[in-house]
């Protein structure tokens, strides 16, 4: 009799610990799931505190957190792809889009991530595989002191009188394509009207100081009065205007287009439902409310608290771009021209 119960104990035993193994995979609540998240080197350490530390304790799921730059994540993804080894990445939407192409995320079922309808119209709307959490405006950055409150438009750039005053973005600089767009729009029969505004931009080379690809390249142009105006995202000017400095933001008069940074679960995670978990509480009003505070991510949670410097300087855009008349560019006609974008703007351009 020994043996036969021996052998159901074992078989009991066993039982438990595939349940408790199973539990482990559900990526649930207090169970003990381990994520990869890939994000961006910028806030890091305010991500980890506003993001990441508060998940792990709601939830009891661990998460190792590795910053980096959009091309260097992604060509990691690229590497890894028959064995990855991310879970979440956190990415602009141009390399998202081509991530997608590529066949590196995987699409994310709504009903596994409940914030997703609590969001501004765009972000549930996006047509992408994964879900935007924050965005970015393209505008005018100005100096004050040249042009008091009234922001030059995008054909003033044009004028004789600002030559050799100006920066524009480069473009590969996450402002870079939209103000092509914008040119497109200004000059030509639409903001795909890309003969026009490679045209329009040769003829602007000369008057360029500067084609920027970075925010600090950028605003030290600007705070030292080497420039005094230059296309660029409202991001870039919180931090000054809260330090004091004699710059300001607006819209483009024409050309109103939004860039976001967007959450992908990576294809043949074996996490995909705590990947789901954690993009949901990104999402949350509280995490969007936190990162927003803590280095100005515009929430797309619409019950999220929006910085009053935010607000102040982009506007009600702030809260609801689409409202405002923002809309994304159409990704899918970049994703298909970039690269020969890339080789015009070097050669006609910035070379």
């Amino acid at each position: 009799m020994r043996r036969p119960l021996a052998l159901a104990v074992a078989a009991i035993l066993a039982a438990l610990l595939a349940g408790c193994s199973g539990s482990s995979g559900s990526g649930g609540p207090g169970g003990s799931e381990e994520l990869v998240v890939s994000g961006f080197s910028f806030g890091a350490q305010d991500f980890q505190r506003t993001v990441i530390e508060p998940f792990q304790q709601q939830t009891g799921i661990k998460v190792t957190f590795e910053p980096g730059s959009n091309s260097d994540r992604y060509n990691k993804l690229l590497v890894s792809k028959a064995r990855p080894d991310t879970d979440v990445v956190l990415m602009s939407d141009l390399f998202a889009k081509q991530g997608e192409l590529q066949g590196l995320f995987a699409k994310i079922d709504p009903a596994g991530v409940p914030n997703l309808g609590r969001t501004v119209d765009f972000a549930r709307h996006s047509g992408g595989m994964g879900v935007p959490y924050t965005f970015t405006l393209l505008g005018m950055l100005y100096s004050t002191a040249t042009f008091g409150n009234t922001a030059p438009t995008v054909a003033s750039l044009w004028d004789p009188k600002l030559a050799g005053k100006i920066a524009l973005p480069d473009i590969s600089a996450t402002a870079g394509v939209p103000f092509l767009m914008a040119v497109a729009q200004t000059f030509g029969s639409g903001p795909q009207d890309m003969q026009t505004a490679f045209a329009k931009l040769a003829e602007l080379k000369p008057h360029v100081l500067q084609f920027y690809s970075s925010t600090t390249e950028l605003l030290s142009l600007l705070q030292r009065g080497e420039i005094v105006a230059a296309p660029g995202l409202d991001l870039f000017a919180y931090g000054p205007i809260v330090g004091g400095s004699p710059i300001g933001w607006a819209p483009l008069d024409t050309g109103k287009f939004l860039s976001y940074n967007e959450a992908e679960i990576v294809a043949g995670s074996p996490h995909a439902k705590a990947a789901a978990t954690f993009i949901d509480f990104l999402l949350s009003a509280q995490a969007q409310s936190r990162t927003a505070a803590a280095f100005f991510d515009k929430p797309v949670n619409r019950e999220a608290t929006v910085p009053d410097i935010v607000t102040r300087v982009s506007g009600g855009a702030a809260k609801d771009p689409g409202a405002a008349g923002f809309a994304p560019v159409d990704l899918d006609f970049v994703a298909q021209h970039r690269a020969e974008w890339i080789d015009e703007f070097a050669r006609k351009v910035s070379g």
